[in-house]
């Protein structure tokens, strides 16, 4: 069996983004030559996740509306107080809890096995951040 890894490096522009890295796995699953198996994706960040969903524009905002109802930045919590890293992101962490810092996807012949309508992303939870990333093992045959 092959393990591959790699990484992707990835800039945040805002608070709350969706990025999508569906093109970049594809290119490291491509570089590892596994033909079958999975790929895994994890963030290092536990205000950043990984997830697959649908790449159109109302529903990505729904998504940020929702965080922001569910944990808003506004809110008076605990963790801002400790000011860790001079940011007051607790709520970052709160919405953190509710993704995912991880995905797997299967690989068949050499390619992803995503659906019609699945993107991969990485949700910047506490962004601008200069530098994020993503580790991609692939493994398989």
């Amino acid at each position: 069996m092959k393990v591959y890894f790699d990484e992707i490096k990835i800039s945040s522009k805002e608070g709350f983004e969706t990025i999508p890295i569906t093109d970049r796995v594809g290119e490291i699953v491509k570089k590892s030559m596994v033909k079958n198996g999975s790929v895994t994706l994890f963030s290092q960040h536990t205000t950043g996740s990984i997830r697959v969903s649908e790449d159109e524009k109302s529903l990505l905002l729904d998504y940020k509306n929702f965080f922001e109802k569910l944990a808003p930045e506004k809110g008076a919590y605990g963790h801002n107080e400790t000011n860790v890293d001079d940011r007051k992101n607790a709520h970052s962490h709160l919405q953190s809890m509710l993704l995912n810092s991880a995905e797997t996807i299967p690989v068949k012949d050499g390619k992803m096995m995503l659906g019609t309508w699945q993107t991969i992303f990485f949700v910047e939870l506490d962004g601008p951040r200069p530098e994020r990333k993503v580790i991609v093992q692939v493994m398989g045959e």
